[in-house]
C-alpha cells in the first residue's frame, strides 16, 4: 500500500530510496571515454569532469542490454545500471577491450547508493554534508556531480531524474551507509518504501528497465530516445537499426509505451492484456493507484494505432483512456 506520509514528503520535503536493485561500474583509464563512446548510445566523448549523462547499451539488432548513467568524475567514469544487467554489461565491457587503456571493475559490493528526492533535497543534504552549501547541489545541472566528504567520509553526489522527483544520489563505501541514512533521518528525511516510489516513478512516466523495458525493446518503443540517444555523434553498437527506423520509417514503431488512466478501482497486474473490439493491442507494465490522481493508472505498450490520447482500450471489462505521459508533473 502506498504511504500518504512518504508520499507527501517526497512531493513537499525529502525522502530517501534504498538503490539496491542498482549496480556499479568503474571505467578507468585514459581511453574510458572513447572506448564507451563506440559502444553506448549517448556522446561520452563530450563528457567533462562533473558531467553525466543517460544512455542506453544496445544489440546490433537495436535491442536494449541496459540502461544506464554515466557519470565523468574526473580519473574515472562511474556507470549505474540495473543490478539485474550488471554482469552481463560489466563481462561485455571487459570482453570488447582490445588495445584500448581502460579497465572496467564492478564496484557493486564496494560503494552503497542511496537517493533523496523531493524539492529539498538538496537543502536536507546540505546539511550532513561538510563542505558544500545547498546552492550548489541546486545548481548541479542534469546528471551533473561532485565529489564531497559525508562526516569525513568521501562520498559521490550526482543529480538524478529517475525516480519521478527530482533529487540526488549519495554514493559511500558499504560500511557507511547506515550512519548515512541515520544522519539523513536526523535531518528529517523520510524513508521512501518501494510501492510509494513506485507509484512516484509511474505518476511520471518513467519506464523502468526489467519492467517496462527488456532485452526485447527498441529505445524508440519506450520514448527513451530524447533523453539517452546522441544523433550527433558518430557510430555505435545497434545506430544501424535506429537510423533505419527513424530514417525509413519515419521514426514509426509498432508499439509503443503510453499512460493509462483506468475507471475501475483498482489498477490492473503487470502483464494484463490490452483489447479493442475483441482485438489484442497491448498489455500492461506497470501500474499503481496514483496518489495525486486518486485513480489507477499504468505504463503499457499498445500497437500504434492506439496510441492517440483519449483512445479507449480494455482490460478484464474495464476502460482505460490513453494518456499522454507524464501523468503527473515534478513539484516545484
Amino acid at each position: 500500500m502506498v504511504s500518504a506520509d512518504a508520499f507527501r514528503a517526497a512531493r513537499s520535503g525529502a525522502a530517501s530510496i534504498d538503490r539496491s536493485d542498482r549496480g556499479r561500474v568503474l571505467v578507468s583509464g585514459p581511453d574510458r571515454a572513447s572506448y564507451l563512446q563506440g559502444l553506448l548510445t549517448n556522446d561520452i566523448a563530450a563528457l567533462r569532469a562533473g558531467g553525466g549523462c543517460y544512455a542506453a547499451y544496445l544489440t546490433p539488432q537495436g535491442r536494449m542490454i541496459a540502461d544506464l548513467f554515466v557519470y565523468e568524475l574526473g580519473d574515472v567514469m562511474l556507470l549505474t545500471l540495473p543490478r539485474t544487467a550488471k554482469d552481463r554489461v560489466a563481462a561485455q565491457l571487459d570482453q570488447f577491450i582490445f588495445t584500448e587503456e581502460a579497465k572496467i571493475d564492478d564496484v557493486t559490493e564496494t560503494f552503497a547508493q542511496v537517493a533523496v528526492v523531493g524539492p529539498q533535497a538538496a537543502k536536507v543534504i546540505s546539511r550532513v554534508l561538510s563542505d558544500v552549501p545547498h546552492t550548489i547541489l541546486d545548481a548541479l545541472p542534469e546528471h551533473g556531480n561532485l565529489r564531497t566528504p559525508v562526516a569525513d567520509q568521501p562520498a559521490i553526489v550526482t543529480r538524478i531524474d529517475d525516480t519521478g522527483e527530482p533529487g540526488l544520489d549519495i554514493y559511500v563505501a558499504r560500511p557507511f551507509v547506515a550512519s548515512l541514512r541515520s544522519q539523513l533521518a536526523a535531518v528529517g528525511v523520510v524513508d521512501l518504501d518501494l510501492e510509494t516510489a513506485e507509484a512516484l516513478r509511474i505518476e511520471a512516466g518513467i519506464p523502468l528497465f526489467g519492467r517496462d523495458m527488456n532485452q526485447d525493446t527498441i529505445p524508440l518503443e519506450a520514448g527513451i530516445e530524447a533523453r539517452a540517444i546522441s544523433f550527433s555523434k558518430g557510430c555505435y553498437v545497434g545506430q544501424e537499426v535506429i537510423v533505419r527506423v527513424l530514417h525509413r520509417g519515419h521514426g514509426r514503431v509498432a508499439r509503443k509505451l503510453v499512460g493509462l488512466i483506468f475507471d475501475g478501482p483498482t489498477a490492473p497486474p503487470s502483464g494484463a492484456l490490452l483489447r479493442a473490439e475483441d482485438r489484442e493491442v497491448g498489455h500492461v507494465t506497470s501500474s499503481t493507484v496514483s496518489p495525486a490522481l486518486a485513480k489507477p493508472i499504468a505504463l503499457a505498450y499498445l500497437h500504434r494505432d492506439f496510441l492517440t490520447p483519449g483512445t479507449s482500450v480494455e482490460v478484464d471489462g474495464s476502460l482505460a483512456i490513453v494518456t499522454a505521459l507524464p501523468f503527473v508533473g515534478p513539484q516545484a
